[in-house]
């Protein structure tokens, strides 16, 4: 699949069109969103090896969004995008005021929810016969995955409270993005 054609073609034949571009405005916002939480790191971290990192990261994320671009159709990004790039901002900004720890938390944890997010898709798309499109997802969900491993291995063992706080605050944060995304 290498043209806007084919995927008007997949568009205009898939009964369940309404779900598709669902799904991909909320990978479309995510993507944003991710962007901008490395610009958010960036923005703030003094620390060299967060900022490595963050700017290795950013670069995958940018070719995310522009397969995202490829796949939706403009008419049909969120409306919601300045909302996505200051939540995205802030969810990078403020962990790196905390250290490498926290940013590293953050974005295993914002990493674990893309990867789930991706394969409740993928699943849908290949049982829908929608092989093409759930290929692009499987690559993306693999880069997305890597991120959190990274970030898993450098974060290190200790689990607390705060640990938990901020997994369930990032999970909840995308949990909700993910489902205004879809509409908006």
């Amino acid at each position: 699949m290498n043209t806007l054609t084919d995927l008007q073609e997949i568009y205009s034949s898939y009964d369940k069109q309404k779900w598709l571009i669902q799904e991909l405005r909320s990978d479309h916002a995510g993507e944003t969103g991710a962007i901008w939480i490395y610009k958010g790191i960036l923005a703030t971290s003094r620390d060299d090896a967060i900022k490595a990192f963050s700017q290795r990261h950013l670069r995958t994320e940018i070719d995310h969004l522009r397969l995202m671009e490829r796949l939706l159709p403009t008419t049909e990004h969120s409306r919601l995008l300045p909302v996505w790039r200051i939540a995205g901002f802030l969810t990078g900004a403020i962990p790196a005021l905390f250290g490498q720890r926290t940013v590293f938390l953050t974005i295993n944890a914002v990493e674990r929810f893309v990867e789930e997010h991706y394969q409740q898709q993928i699943d849908r798309l290949n049982d829908d016969g929608l092989f093409e499109v759930a290929t692009l997802l499987e690559q993306c969900m693999a880069d997305e995955v890597s991120h959190q491993l990274e970030a898993a291995s450098l974060m290190g063992d200790r689990k607390g409270a705060f640990d938990s706080f901020v997994t369930w605050l990032v999970s909840a944060g995308s949990a909700i993005a993910v489902k205004c995304a879809r509409l908006i």
